[in-house]
């Protein structure tokens, strides 16, 4: 995972911050994911279990503590391109361009590292509406500026699951349109603890699809935007696993919405710290994601195979 607070910190303030680091940028896409009659929107901070032709950008704002304590303001604007090699199997390439503003000096911007990625979806239970994938990320050490992006390498292993309600009996219908995702990582670096510690990525997100509200449930004739709307709380946690920062988690609560059409997908998040340590300031992410496998479906938006 990306961490570039640390160039500017002590050793154990420096495990905590890159963790930080990973939440206040959140890299960019998430593919959209559909089985049976539901439909997992392209979530911010926590991967969904999709396997999808994308490319999402994303805005980001957060205060976060530096080395001393004191706030510094990090705006980001990343990207990702996520490409099918068969229906089943993508491949991704991601980064971010970061601009942090330190009130103690360590001011710097420029590009983070570059991170590819590869997904499967191994399992789809459509009267169920369960979906799960395996993956993998490799954030390529020394690919990004100097100021920004670390020397060493990070490799995180990922299980992303997604479970929708629509199976619930008819007495709770109302709550069929609740879903739930989650992703497990453990980001395993090339360096030593007290220059990039080891963590692991526990994100867990809860929906509501208006969408699904009013095609499985009961149609209530509700006007756009709302009639495209779902509300969405994420939860990205990273909890350190080695060196002086080991079993401290960082993280943020985000309540949003997203508006999904047929071409792609526009929301926005407000980012809630969950201790002091994360922060106590709440930052906004704004992202646009566009569906190139139904904008181009003859093209670049199908499988290579």
């Amino acid at each position: 995972m990306r961490s570039f607070f640390e160039r500017h910190a002590s050793p154990s303030r420096a495990a905590m911050l890159a963790a930080i680091a990973c939440l206040a940028h959140a890299s960019g896409a998430h593919a959209h994911a559909v089985v049976g009659d539901r439909i997992f929107p392209a979530t911010m901070t926590v991967d969904d279990p999709g396997v999808d032709d994308e490319f999402d950008t994303q805005f980001g704002h957060i205060k976060s503590p530096d080395a001393n304590g004191d706030d510094m303001n990090v705006n980001t604007v990343s990207y990702e391109w996520d490409k099918t090699i068969t229906r089943n199997w993508q491949l991704s390439v991601s980064s971010d361009y970061v601009s942090q503003n330190d009130p103690d000096g360590g001011s710097a911007k420029g590009w983070d590292n570059v991170t590819v990625g590869t997904k499967y979806m191994v399992y789809a239970n459509a009267a169920h509406e369960f979906m799960a994938s395996v993956g993998l990320l490799a954030e390529i050490g020394g690919t990004g500026a100097r100021s920004i992006g670390s020397p060493y390498s990070t490799i995180s292993p990922n299980l992303y699951l997604g479970k929708g309600f629509g199976d619930l009996p008819d007495a709770l219908s109302y709550l069929r349109p609740m879903a739930v995702t989650a992703q497990l990582s453990p980001n395993m670096t090339t360096a030593s603890s007290d220059q990039g510690p080891n963590s692991f990525f526990w994100g867990l997100t809860l929906q509501y699809s208006i969408p699904y509200l009013q095609h499985e449930v009961k149609d209530f004739g509700l006007p756009q935007p709302l009639a495209g709307a779902y509300f969405v709380v994420e939860a990205p946690m990273s909890t350190c696993t080695a060196g002086a920062c080991a079993g401290q988690t960082t993280g943020t609560i985000n309540p949003g919405v997203l508006w999904l059409n047929h071409w792609g997908q526009f929301g926005v998040e407000a980012q809630i710290p969950v201790n002091r340590l994360t922060g106590a300031h709440v930052g906004v992410l704004l992202d646009a994601h566009l569906f190139l496998d139904d904008i181009f479906p003859g093209s670049i938006g199908k499988p290579l195979f």
